[in-house]
C-alpha cells in the first residue's frame, strides 16, 4: 500500500489549514441611484441582517475547521505509526495480518474524508468572505448614501430658515429673526422717526451712482437699483436693528433693517454682510458693501411698511 497519496495529502491539508483563509471581494460597490431615508433604512437593515448571517455562518466554519484539522493530526499521526515497518504484526499468523490491514484502511479512509471535509470547509469560507466583502461594500455605498441625504436636509433646513427669517424680519413688533439670530437689543431713541424722513432720505451709497427702478421675482413691490463700483460701502439709511442677515433666493446677500413702527428697509444684492442679527447700526453706519450678481456691481433696495413694498423714489425725493 502506497504511503505517498494519503500522507501527501494531509501534508497539504496541514499546509492549508496553518494559514488563515484570504478573503476576496470580486465586486465593486453596485452604481450609486438616488434614494430615500426610508429607502436608505430599509436597505441598511438588510445589509445588517446580510451581515449577521454571514458572520454566524463562518464563525460555524471556523470551528468545523478547527475539529476537522485536530482530527486530521490525530488521525494522520495514527496512519503514519500503523505503515510503519516494524509495527505491523509478525508471527500472529494470516489473520492478524488481515485485520492489521483492515483497520489500516479504515483509518486512510476515515483520513480522507476528513482531508476531503477541510477543503469544502475551506473553499465554502473563501466563498463566504467574498460574499461578506460584498456585503461591506454595500454597507460603504449607503454610508455615502446617508451623507448625501444628510447634507441635502441640512441644505433643506437652512433654506427654510432662511425662508421663515425673511418673513419674520416683517412681522409686527420688532421680531428677531431666528436665523443666526442673537437676540432683540433695546431700541435707541434716535429710532421710530423713520416715517418723519420721506422725502428727504439719504441714499444708502456714497458718492455718484446710477439708480433705476427694479424688482425682484419673489417681491410684491417695486425697489431700486443704485449702481455703483464693486465692494462700494452700503450704510444703513437710518437708525435701525439688523432683523436679517443672510443669503435669501434672489436677493442674495442680504440685510433687512428694522427702524420701528414696522418701518424696514431692505438692502440686497450685498458683496459681504458686516452685521449681524440683533445688532443695533446709527445712521450713516456700515451695513455691508455692493456685490453682483452677474449683471454688474449694483445695490438692490426696498422700503417696507409691515410687509407691504412701497415705492421707494418718493422717500428719496426722486
Amino acid at each position: 500500500m502506497s504511503l505517498r497519496t494519503p500522507f501527501g495529502v494531509f501534508a497539504c491539508a496541514a499546509a492549508i489549514f496553518a494559514v488563515s483563509p484570504v478573503l476576496f471581494a470580486d465586486a465593486g460597490p453596485a452604481p450609486r441611484r438616488a434614494v430615500s431615508a426610508d429607502d436608505v433604512g430599509k436597505l441598511r437593515k438588510t445589509v445588517n441582517r446580510d451581515e449577521t448571517t454571514l458572520r454566524q455562518r463562518l464563525d460555524v466554519l471556523r470551528q468545523d475547521a478547527r475539529a476537522t484539522d485536530a482530527r486530521i493530526v490525530v488521525r494522520g499521526r495514527s496512519y503514519v505509526r500503523m505503515t510503519r515497518a516494524g509495527l505491523l504484526p509478525v508471527g500472529d499468523g494470516f489473520e492478524a495480518l488481515v485485520e492489521h490491514a483492515t483497520r489500516l484502511e479504515r483509518v486512510h479512509h476515515a483520513l480522507a474524508g476528513d482531508l476531503e471535509h477541510a477543503k469544502a470547509l475551506a473553499a465554502e469560507r473563501i466563498e463566504l468572505g467574498k460574499e461578506l466583502e460584498s456585503v461591506r461594500a454595500r454597507a460603504q455605498t449607503l454610508d455615502d448614501e446617508e451623507r448625501v441625504l444628510a447634507r441635502a436636509e441640512d441644505a433643506l433646513r437652512a433654506a427654510d430658515e432662511r425662508e421663515r427669517a425673511f418673513a419674520q424680519a416683517f412681522e409686527l413688533g420688532g421680531h428677531t429673526a431666528v436665523y443666526g439670530a442673537v437676540g432683540p437689543s433695546e431700541p435707541t431713541t434716535a429710532r421710530g422717526a423713520f416715517a418723519e424722513l420721506k422725502g428727504r432720505l439719504p441714499f444708502p451709497l456714497a458718492g455718484r451712482s446710477e439708480i433705476r427702478p427694479a424688482r425682484r421675482a419673489s417681491s410684491d413691490g417695486p425697489g431700486l437699483e443704485m449702481r455703483a463700483p464693486l465692494g462700494t460701502p452700503v450704510r444703513s439709511v437710518a437708525p435701525g436693528r439688523v432683523a436679517f442677515a443672510d443669503t435669501y433666493a434672489d436677493y442674495g446677500k442680504t440685510v433687512i433693517l428694522e427702524h420701528g413702527r414696522r418701518y424696514y428697509t431692505v438692502s440686497a444684492n450685498l458683496a459681504a454682510i458686516d452685521v449681524a442679527v440683533g445688532d443695533e447700526v446709527g445712521a450713516g453706519e456700515r451695513i455691508g458693501s455692493v456685490g453682483d450678481s452677474g449683471n454688474g456691481p449694483r445695490l438692490y433696495f426696498e422700503i417696507r411698511v409691515g410687509k407691504d413694498t412701497v415705492e421707494p423714489g418718493a422717500w428719496f425725493g426722486i
